[in-house]
Parts: structure tokens; sequence; C-alpha cells
């Protein structure tokens, strides 16, 4: 006898009508913790799901009529001994519920498979279902029908036989088969299903041990897969397919997998809650900690109030001397940081923002020292010749005397390493009596290190020209931006145009930072570039600034600068006293000479040095000096020489001219080799030669074979005669138009076998019509000829200008001769 079940004690749960909201709480979608509530709601306790022993009704003793009323349902699929109560609102539903309880009391419950679908036809339903008794029916106010169902068999619709004023279908029972035998596999399965069930009962928190037990009491896979299937989290479609399937154990493996999903499913939820719980408990506990930090604040006297931190940046703000627009926008911030609380993460941006707008020196400026004798005593003092430079930074301290308004000038020194262009913008600040910062931009590629970085990012801040600024204190300080022409550019930004406007003196008064969001004035900044190379800067930028060439130094100017400075410096550094070490100017130029080989002064230094600390360590060890250096030992103490002066050559054979080069780190004697042997006319360069360079032998091959009667040539040589050009130093690099007037005179000599002369050396571009054209770097290459013995140098004539920058005991050492045309040249080169 089937127990019966009373709506006072079973879980309820709702498919909702037309005329209601969508379903919140359907059987499926419930989850096994409603399960304990169903599966206790008989009489006694006993379970309306299970026929209990020989007492069971199957679905053959039903008596099931053939032709049953059909109820559409929207969002639920109704399993075997689920019990429920379902709100009917819809006409031909109605129908269907009085239909069947003027009979038997038997219906068929279909699903939909669109439940946007107010009047569903036969198209519109899943044609497999369940046969369900009504067991109560209620009539609401409101005319709808509260009906509560027992699921009794699963059943498949053959044909429909009306649709007016109800479904009507025939139907055809689904049998469960009788006396399945368990197998291991089937205990297994029914095991494994059970114990995920619990998995998911414990991830929510519910007590399992009165569920477990039903679960444990079930021995049948299909009833098992109907008890756990009715209480899941499914989809209609996958529900579906799960009442759809006839045999019991494949069910069973169906529902197996969806509870294998929903304790993935269940573990992730569990995670998210916990995590969302730790944070909102640190939250609380920060929260009680700072008002406990601010009692004990309160009750030491040492409480600094949130309204005496907005006081004191107001004070800050008004007393900053920000300009009017810049004023009105931070008070804005001000503002919002009054209105926020004062732990949140929006308000420390807005404090650290008000922290950088009132330290910044608005309107704080150092006072120019603008004795300009007293200025230029200074620049004297840091510095040896450089008059060009120093007369440049004293004109524009005469002009800053006369015009106190004027801009500050953008300054950028190019010259080869060594020279003192990074130490010249110390001196320059020194000399005008403001505050100095080196910026180093070699290598920098974030175009945010000069704008700065918008406030929206985690742990912005301003750029670095505005941190400069700051850190000077001073709205007119000394900026050197150092190795201006190493700036590089990648997806991050390009600095070198971020500049353009920095290096501006029309724009620069309204430069804006992307972090500070205000225009800040840079009009009286003094900038100051550095660069080895000018080729490698944008043209844009470099026509921003005023070009100031440093050339390399002369030995004497070598000489003395080591006198003056270097030896001072490095008997410091190394815990000697000046007195102690004697050298003469005679040892120091033979360093120079033979241990060095640069442009600039930082080997010097390091060899210098080198000496100091080997007297340094006599010191150390006992020894009292004065410590003399001699030509005996100064052997002993540096190594052998690096460089001789008698690498020039007594003697050129035939083919071989000396010529001038220039490199980033001073000038450079250039051999030139040329050989001839039988063949058809081909000319052969090598020596790794630029496209330049290559071109220029060109030429002078041309105007070789157009003047051979000129030179005594036989002019058929371009005919039976294969001509090699070779440049030593083959893994170096060389490239440029100044070595035409070498290659032609080394051309000359080969073809007509007379040797040029060894203390020759000579720089110069050619034309096919033989003009020697001007080249760069004069002042470098005579240096480099006179440092290897040259005794004459040759330039073309349009360089005699260049010849007022050269000291007057650099060209008492060697004969200039300037040229304009190609056959000037031969004369003055050839030997005897």
């Amino acid at each position: 006898m089937r127990k019966k079940a009373t709506p006072a004690n079973i879980k309820k749960r709702e498919v909702q009508s037309p005329e209601v909201e969508k379903t919140k709480a359907a059987a499926p979608s419930q989850g096994l913790p409603d399960l304990i509530e169903a599966l206790t709601a008989g009489p006694g306790g006993a379970s309306p799901f299970f026929h209990d022993g020989d007492d069971a009704t199957g679905v053959q003793d039903l008596n099931l009529p053939p032709e049953l009323p059909v109820l559409a349902v929207r969002d639920i699929v109704v399993f075997n001994y689920m019990i429920l109560p379902l709100f009917v609102g819809r006409e031909k539903s109605v129908q269907a519920v009085d239909a069947a309880l003027s009979g038997d009391r038997y219906i068929l419950i279909l699903t939909q498979k669109d439940e946007s679908v107010d009047d569903p036809d036969a198209d519109d339903l899943y044609l497999t279902g369940t046969i369900g008794m009504i067991m109560r029916m209620l009539k609401m106010p409101d005319g709808r029908l509260k009906v509560l169902v027992q699921g009794l068999a699963r059943a498949k619709v053959r044909k429909f036989l009306s649709h007016e004023p109800y479904h009507l279908a025939e139907v055809e029972p689904i049998m469960e088969p009788e006396d399945l035998e368990l197998t291991a596999e089937h205990e297994a399965l029914m095991r494994s299903s059970r114990e995920q069930s619990e998995k998911i009962l414990s991830l929510r928190g519910i007590s399992s041990s009165d569920i477990m037990s039903v679960l444990n009491n079930v021995n049948e896979p299909g009833r098992l897969a109907d008890l756990i299937a009715s209480n899941l989290r499914m989809k209609v479609a996958e529900a579906q397919k799960i009442l759809e399937c006839p045999d019991p154990v494949d069910r069973l493996e169906l529902v197996n997998k969806q509870l294998v999903k929903e304790v993935e499913v269940a573990s992730m939820q569990n995670k998210i809650q916990s995590m969302a719980k730790e944070g909102m408990d640190k939250a609380q506990k920060d929260f009680f900690l700072r008002e406990q930090l601010k009692a004990i604040k309160r009750e030491l006297g040492d409480d600094h109030d949130e309204n005496e931190e907005i006081e004191d940046f107001r004070k800050a703000i008004e007393s900053s001397g920000m300009p009017k627009d810049v004023m009105k926008e931070t008070f804005k911030q001000l503002r919002r940081l009054e209105a926020m609380h004062s732990e949140s993460s929006e308000a420390t941006v807005i404090r650290t923002y008000l922290d950088w707008m009132t330290e910044l020196p608005w309107k704080k400026l150092s006072r120019d020292r603008l004795d300009i004798k007293k200025a230029k005593t200074i620049l004297d003092e840091d510095h040896y010749d450089l008059e060009k430079v120093k007369e440049r930074i004293l004109e524009y301290l005469s002009v800053r005397k006369l015009n106190p308004k004027m801009k500050g000038p953008i300054l950028c020194f190019s010259g080869p390493p060594g020279v003192g262009k990074t130490s010249l913008g110390r001196s320059i600040a020194r000399s005008l009596g403001r505050k100095f910062h080196r910026m180093s931009l070699g290598g920098m590629r974030d175009e945010a290190e000069i704008r700065g970085h918008r406030r929206t990012y985690i742990g912005s801040m301003p750029g670095r020209i505005i941190q400069a600024i700051k850190q000077c204190g001073t709205r007119n300080p000394v900026i050197m931006l150092d190795e201006i022409d190493k700036l590089g550019s990648d997806f991050r930004g390009d600095p070198s145009s971020a500049l353009l406007e920095v290096l501006d003196p029309e724009q620069n008064y309204s430069f804006t930072d992307h972090y500070l969001n205000v225009p800040f004035d840079l009009s009286k900044v003094m900038f100051i570039c550095t660069a080895n190379m000018l080729e490698t800067i944008p043209g844009p930028l470099r026509d921003r600034m005023e070009i100031i060439r440093i050339p390399g130094y002369t030995e004497h100017e070598k000489v003395v600068i080591t006198r003056r400075y270097i030896i001072p410096r490095q008997c410091e550094e190394n815990g000697l006293k000046e007195k102690e070490l004697n050298i003469s100017d005679k040892l120091v130029a033979k360093v120079v000479r033979e241990y060095t080989r640069e442009a600039g002064l930082r080997n010097v230094e390091r060899e210098i040095g080198t000496l100091c600390r080997k007297m340094a360590r006599q010191k150390a060890e006992g020894e009292k000096g004065p410590f003399s250096i001699t030509a005996k030992n100064l052997y002993k103490l540096l190594g052998p020489p690096h460089f001789l002066d008698d690498e020039k050559e007594k003697e050129l054979p035939p083919g071989v001219a000396v010529g001038l080069a220039w490199t980033p780190v001073g000038g450079e004697t250039l051999h030139v080799e040329v050989t001839t042997m039988p063949g058809k006319g081909k000319l052969t360069l090598t020596g790794k030669l630029g496209d330049v360079m290559k071109e220029s032998a060109q030429a002078a091959l041309s105007i070789a074979r157009a003047r051979a009667d000129e030179y005594g040539i036989d002019p058929a040589f371009s005919e039976n005669m294969d001509i090699h050009v070779h440049v030593p130093a083959g893994a170096t690099p060389k490239d440029g138009p100044s070595a035409g007037v070498t290659l032609v005179t080394a051309l000359i000599s080969a073809l007509s076998g007379i040797p040029v002369d060894p203390d020759v050396a000579m720089t110069g571009e050619i034309s096919l019509r033989g003009r020697v054209l001007p080249v760069g770097g004069i002042k470098e290459k005579i240096l480099a000829a006179v440092t290897r013995g040259m005794k004459k140098v040759l330039i073309p004539d349009q360089n005699k200008k260049d010849l007022d920058e050269i000291p007057a005991e650099l060209r008492k050492k060697v004969v200039i001769k300037t040229i304009k045309h190609v056959k000037e040249v031969w004369p003055l080169a050839k030997g005897k």
C-alpha cells in the first residue's frame, strides 16, 4: 500500500505560469540540501519516494489509462517519486487538470523546449515525460490552480489525439527492468554517486548524515539516479536527457557525470566565497585596528585630526605661488579628498598628488651670480681652454644682467668622450650660482620617463624633468641631459619626441606632465645637452639646440690639464699629498704620447691614477716621500708603451699614401694601399668600406684615367691591369668622402711607380672635375697628424677658416698646405 504525503510536511517547489514571475525554486534546481525535507515528508518519517517491501506498487499495477491529458511545464523536468506543487494558470493547463480530476487523477507532465512560448504546440514539447498523480488541488483567488503532483512513471507520447480544449495524448509507459542483477560495476557506480553527493553536501556546509542514510538505503540504480537527478542543478536539456534514458545503469552514469561537474562548480564557489570572506574579515580587522590606533593617539595627545590635514594642505596651496588655473585644479582635488574616506585607496592617490603640487617650486628662483668677472674666474678655475664655451656662458650672463626676463638657452656640447662635457655643466651651474641636476638619457626608451605616468596607474609618478625641479627646489636650475644622442624608442613611445616641447623655449613655458595634468613653466631652466655624435639626434630635436662643438685636446693641452687638475685629484683620491709626487711635464707628455691615444683625458687619468697607487703602496710600506717618477722607472711602473712614435714608416712603397680620418674619439691616420697586377681593368675594394668611400675610390680611378698623360701613366692601364685598393684595419668600418684625395694620390703612386713622401698626410673630398671639396674634423685630423709625427698636412682650401681653432703651438709643429685642385696634390705629396 502506497504511503501518502500531506502538503504540510512537503518541501514546496514552484513552476511558473505566464501570469507569475519565472520559477526560482524548481525542484531540479534546488540541489541536494532540500533532499532531507522531501524524504521525510511521509507519516512517521517514511519516504514518499519509495515503496516498502511487498507493498510496493509497480507501473504495471497502476492500471494507467492509454489516453491522458497533458500538462505543459516551463523550466522543470519531473522525475519519478518526485512530489511538488505546481501553479497552473494557462487555460489549456487548467482544462487538463480539470479533466484529470474528473477521471482517475492521472496526468502526463511534459516539459517545453522553449519556456518563452505561452501557448505550446505539440512541436514545442518534449515527447518523453512523467505520468503524475494529482494529490491535492486548490483554487487561488486570482483564478489559478495550485496542484500537488507526484511523479509515478516515465511515459512516451505515441501521438497527440487532440489539442482543444487541452492537449490529449496517447501514451506508452516506459517499464523499468525487473529483478536487475547488481554487478560489482553497478555497485561501484552507485557508491561513486553517493560519495559525490556527500562531497556536494560538505562543500555547502550541510549536515549529510540523514541524507546519506536515505541514499545508502536505495539499492536500485534507476531509483537512485531519479532520486539524485530530481535534486541536482541542471539545465532542462540535460535533465530531459536523463529522463529519456531507459536503462537504469546508463541513467545513473549520466547522473554521475553531472555530479562530478556539480562538485567542481561547488568547489570553485566555495573557494570564491572563502576568498571574499577573508577579504571582508581583513577589511573589518583593519578598520577596528585603525579606530583603536586613533583612540590610543587621542589618549597620548598625538592625534592629528583629518581636518587639520585638510587645513594644512589648504595653507600650503595658498602659499605655494601657483598660477590661478593650477590653484583652481588643486583645490578641486582637495575638495575630493575632503569628501572621501581617509583610508580609501583613491584618497591615498590624491594625497600623494597634493604633496607633489605643494612641494614644487612654483615661484622660487635662484638668484643668478651676475658678476661677469667672477663667473669667468670660476670657469677658468674649473676648465682649461674651451674658450668658445666659456665665451657663450659669459654672453648669456651679460644678457641676463641686462634683461632679467630672458628665457633659458638650450645648449648642446658635442665632442668625443673624455673632453669634459659633463663636468663643464657643473662648472656652469657653479658660475651662475644655480642648482645643478644631471639626467642620463642613455638607453632611455620610455616616453613616460619624460612626461610622467597618468594618475590612473598604480605607482604612477611625475616624469624625471618634474622630479629634477622638485629635487633642486628652484624653478631655474641647470639641468644637464647627458648622452642625448643615445636615446631609443620602442612600443612605450619615443622620448626624443617628448623632449621637443621640453627643449623649445617658445613652448616649454607651459610644459604639461601627465601626472600633474597642469602646465609648469620650464622657460627659466637652463638645459645643457651632451652628445658624442650629432647624426643620431633627430633633426627636429637638433634644430632646437645651440650646438657647441668641443674638439679633442692637443698634447700641450693634455699636459697642462694633467698638471693642473688630474694629478692633484688623483693624489687626493689615493691618499697622497701633491708635493709627495714628483713628475716632470716631459714625463707627463711621454705618458700622454706613449700610453694613450684619445681625444679626451680618461685614459690619461687612469695612467696617472696607476702611478699614484704605486706610490701610495710605497708610502703604506713605510717609505718616506717625496716619490719621484723618472724615465727609468716609468716603464717599470706602467709597463711597455702602448703606442710608439716610430710606427710612422720612414719610407713608403709606391701605391701607399697616408690619409687623415675623423672618429668619435678623435682623429686617426689612415694608410691607403693600392697594388696593380695584370688583368682586364677590374677594381677591387677591401677593408670594410662604406658606400660613400667606395664611390670615392671609383671617382679617384676615373680621375687617374682621365689625367693619365699629366702624371706619366700608360693610358691603357685600365685595359690590361687589375687594381686592388685596400685600407688596413679591415675589421673597422670606414666611410665618408674625405679619403678622396688620399685615394687619388695612392692610385697615381701605384701606376707611376713613384712613392709618396712618408711625412705627408692629407684629407679632402674630390669631384670628377678634380676639385678638392671641404671636409670636417680638421682640428682632430691635424692633431692626429702631429701625434704620428707627420711634418706636412694637405687640407682643402675651403677649410682654411678652421685653422683659427687650432692652437698656435700645434701649427708650429706641422706645415699646413691648402689645395683647391687635384693637380696641386701630387707635386706636394710625391717623394724623392
